[in-house]
């Protein structure tokens, strides 16, 4: 069945059907983030109006905070506060008639990896996002896993070093501790800069005990990185691997996949997913 698949971001609203697991062209807007609940919700319906037919047969919808498993209801939205403690999904069935899962995003990544991407073969996967801040997904045995009030995987939250995980590894790093952006970082690194190496460097060995707490949590096969950050994965590869190599247990290090998306709308693809039932021997949880 056709399927829709919204990826609503803290500055951009992207959606597309989904047809037989192919992403058709893809809308997208920028977002008035700070909107009032009426404004950006008739952005929603205005980019979904443009792509649906009468071929459509569910709408899948990612949002950046977190979603009552039971409920439905979206809570911690920082970026959209105006959609905090509403049911989206309750208003999007009403006007489409047509049957709505939402999640959140990072979840969505790494739904659309293991349905379409590089974890495709795994049945244990996290997908990391990075960017602003940092997202998780968690895949285990093939079910999606959220947790009791739907915040499990916010591995960012985590005291570390002073701060927060995040704080060290999102685009934030680069802006807090070297005082720069990380678009600038990586353009420099792009044109052979040896400092903005070093920066990388630095970054690579933070996100890489980050993959060791992954480890000694969830002891997962996979983990694909997403989000602003995916497209520097050469320069901070290695140092991430020299980091990862010293986890204690080697065997979950040699079997370890690491890699970063190359999915074109794979947050979209997840949310389409979110309809895909019985895949793999399991089904998402809502």
């Amino acid at each position: 069945m056709d399927i829709i698949g919204i990826d609503l971001g803290g500055t951009n609203l992207r959606a597309g059907v989904v047809k037989e697991g192919v992403l058709q062209p893809v809308v997208s807007q920028p977002l008035k983030a700070h909107g009032n609940h009426a404004e950006v919700v008739k952005q929603i319906f205005g980019v979904i109006d443009k792509i649906i037919d009468s071929d459509v047969k569910a709408i899948g919808i990612g949002v950046p905070g977190l979603v009552d498993p039971v409920s439905r209801i979206l809570y911690n939205v920082v970026n959209i506060p105006a959609i905090n403690e509403t049911d989206l999904r309750g208003i999007l069935e009403q006007r489409y008639r047509l049957p709505v899962k939402i999640e959140n995003d990072a979840n969505c990544f790494a739904l659309g990896e293991f349905h379409f991407g590089a974890a495709r073969s795994y049945k244990s996967v996290v997908g990391l996002t990075i960017g602003t801040g940092l997202g998780a997904g968690i895949i285990t045995n093939g079910k999606l896993f959220t947790g009791k009030h739907g915040g499990a995987g916010e591995f960012g939250m985590i005291s570390y070093l002073g701060k927060n995980i995040e704080y060290y590894v999102s685009g934030r790093f680069f802006e807090e501790v070297y005082k720069t952006a990380g678009e600038v970082v990586y353009k420099r690194a792009q044109e052979g800069d040896i400092e903005a190496g070093y920066m990388y460097e630095d970054f690579g060995r933070h996100l890489g005990e980050v993959i060791k707490l992954v480890l000694y949590v969830l002891d997962t096969e996979c983990i694909v990185i997403g989000g602003a950050l995916k497209a520097a994965f050469p320069f901070y590869g290695r140092s991430m691997w020299e980091t990862v190599r010293g986890f204690p247990f080697q065997r979950a290090v040699a079997s370890l996949k690491i890699v970063a998306s190359v999915l074109p709308g794979s947050n979209i693809l997840g949310a389409a997913a979110l309809h895909l039932l019985s895949v793999k021997n399991g089904a998402v949880n809502n």
